[in-house]
């Protein structure tokens, strides 16, 4: 059978660690690797990592250059199959999430994909990001359906290693690049018909707006061409303004 890494990604984040783990640990398959990837931590992050050593197949914390170096380390380490990011503060949606994965996996797939919950600090669900976002998810996804960004939450994506690139690290939009790419080269793309993951909101491309529009541009000049990036982010400004007039100023 092959086998999946899963891989946190976690950096002065003991308030949402632990729920991440317990996610993990929760699933009723345990046959996978898992990989936790700290930056160094300042805080009790690594203590709550240690807590639950037993179960972790590898444990490093050294300082990093960002999300995307930290990412491509841990991708770069795993021995399995495929790689799966739930990182600090996200969570596997249910239990039986990875046994329901592995049901699905035959020698010819290379990306696995499903929905996502958006959950707050608290870690309450707000919504299916299907639901309260433009980002509809087709049950037959192509590369070309990735033409306006993020149509599929990271976090509910998993991805073979013989398809996965290394992340574009100085780019903030590396997760959709890195998406593309995968979608690209695989042989086979299976749509998985539950909620895969829960994603803690308020991650790094809202916290720098500005600049993620600018690398989001780059990465659809890459794959689309310049008149390609130019319209996608046309149709993005014009769905984003109808939403917020629709939704009394809220995006989603």
């Amino acid at each position: 059978m092959r086998k999946i890494s899963i891989i946190t990604i976690t950096y002065n984040a003991e308030a949402f660690l632990e729920r991440t783990i317990k996610s993990i640990l929760a699933q009723t398959c345990q046959d996978f690797e898992y990989i936790i990837i700290d930056g160094k931590s300042k805080d009790g992050t690594l203590t709550i990592a240690e807590k639950y050593r037993a179960r972790v197949d590898l444990l490093v914390s050294e300082p990093d250059k960002g999300l995307y170096d930290a990412m491509n380390k841990g991708q770069r380490m795993a021995t399995g199959d495929f790689v799966w990011f739930v990182n600090a503060g996200d969570e596997i949606n249910d239990p039986s999430v990875v046994e329901k994965i592995y049901q699905q996996i035959t020698p010819e797939t290379d990306v696995l994909y499903g929905d996502t919950y958006f959950v707050n600090n608290e870690g309450e669900i707000q919504g299916l990001r299907s639901v309260i976002t433009p980002h509809r998810l087709p049950k037959n996804l192509q590369w070309q359906d990735m033409n306006l960004g993020m149509l599929v939450c990271h976090q509910s994506f998993i991805a073979s290693k013989r398809v996965a690139p290394v992340y574009w690290q100085e780019n903030l939009s590396a997760d959709v690049d890195w998406e593309i790419t995968c979608l690209k080269k695989a042989q086979q793309v299976v749509y998985l018909d539950f909620v895969v993951a829960k994603y803690l909101t308020g991650g790094i491309s809202n916290k720098q707006l500005k600049r993620s529009l600018i690398d989001r541009y780059k990465v659809l000049q890459k794959h689309f061409g310049v008149f390609g990036a130019i319209g996608a982010h046309v149709q993005i400004l014009f769905r984003g303004i109808k939403l917020i007039i629709t939704k009394g100023g809220k995006y989603w």
